[in-house]
């Protein structure tokens, strides 16, 4: 992992998104030629050719980061990531050594009004989460409770909470947003249309797959946590008609791009796939389905740089952010963009 680490000065970190949202910064990146090229994202329908296919997440973050106290007064902090099949959800919980099996804790809702029946942490999961039974009602007004489970390294509040949505959100299931959409506009798209520029979606909640750290040296011995994917029947055929017209293929975000490389054996089904995946996208994979991809400028030592760098090349990725760096390029969930071609 050292040789996939990089120098960031915190001042490149964005702390808010960017208006509009297609005034980003878009770092064009050649992998023929080892070209970069520098534009703003509003040129992505300039950058495509007619025909190719757009596949967008369509996933939508839940407000998912709850608060509370247990009973002794200890301020205690849960982010929900999934729902378990017997009706708890899996959680990652602050203060971890205070959340026992047994402890309960008691919600309040976001004007500050407590409830009075408890959340209940039912058994530690390993990797240091917990598997939480919410109090009735809880889960279908987590808009009333939660907030939006921004990444640590943002400081500043959100105002807007739809500012942490893509516009083609519309699936609720996400822990975090599939940042690389955040930067599509009406005006995009509609310009995307009119060059001939084909879109579709795919379905990846977001979860702990995509954003826990590579704490061991060899990548090779990381866990990757398996996420939920939904690809309809429609995704399917324009990805046949795209290859079968020598067409692109261009993933929108990292989480496209794993979901679509994960049902690469099954782009001949016939109806919706469905399922979970824990596919980890090292240097060395050979791509199945994705001819290019939209992504944001990831973090150092994550598994997001290593799937970027199995696509274009360690070399050229580290070359392309090491430049981003010197250009003042904005980093991150609310930051610029990349095109990898």
């Amino acid at each position: 992992m050292a040789d996939y680490d990089y120098e960031l000065p915190p001042e490149l970190i964005a702390q808010r998104p960017i208006e509009p949202r297609d005034a980003a910064r878009l770092m064009v990146v050649d992998r023929a030629t080892g070209e970069i090229h520098h534009r703003r994202f509003r040129d992505l329908p300039d950058l495509l050719a007619p025909g190719d296919l757009l596949v967008v997440n369509d996933t939508r973050v839940l407000p998912a980061r709850l608060h509370g106290r247990r009973p002794t007064g200890g301020q205690v902090e849960l982010l929900l990531l999934r729902r378990l099949d017997d009706g708890c959800w899996e959680a990652m919980g602050r203060p971890a050594r205070r959340l026992r099996p047994g402890t309960v804790v008691y919600l309040r809702d976001r004007a500050g009004h407590q409830l009075d029946s408890p959340a209940e942490i039912v058994a530690r999961r390993g990797e240091g989460l917990l598997a939480v039974r919410l109090p009735a009602g809880v889960e279908a007004r987590l808009d009333d409770f939660g907030e939006m489970p921004l990444p640590p390294y943002i400081h500043e509040r959100l105002d807007d909470p739809e500012r942490y949505q893509t516009i083609f959100a519309a699936e609720p299931g996400s822990a975090a947003a599939p940042t690389a959409g955040l930067h599509f506009t009406p005006r995009v798209v509609a310009a995307l249309d009119e060059r001939g520029i084909r879109r579709a979606t795919v379905t990846l909640h977001v979860g702990l797959g995509t954003f826990l750290p590579v704490k061991v040296e060899d990548a090779r011995q990381h866990p990757m946590h398996r996420e939920w994917y939904h690809v309809p029947a429609a995704t399917l055929a324009a990805i046949r008609e795209a290859r079968a017209s020598d067409r692109r293929v261009v993933a929108v975000g990292t989480t496209s791009c794993r979901t679509l490389e994960s049902i690469a054996d099954r782009l001949d089904a016939e109806g919706d796939l469905t399922g979970w995946t824990d596919l980890f996208i090292l240097p060395g994979y050979g791509f199945q389905v994705v001819d290019a991809l939209v992504t944001n400028f990831h973090l150092p030592r994550s598994t997001l740089l290593l799937l970027v760098s199995a696509l274009a090349g360690s070399e050229l990725i580290l070359r392309a952010y090491n430049e981003a760096v010197r250009e003042g390029y904005r980093f991150f969930s609310f930051g610029d963009a990349m095109l990898i071609l």
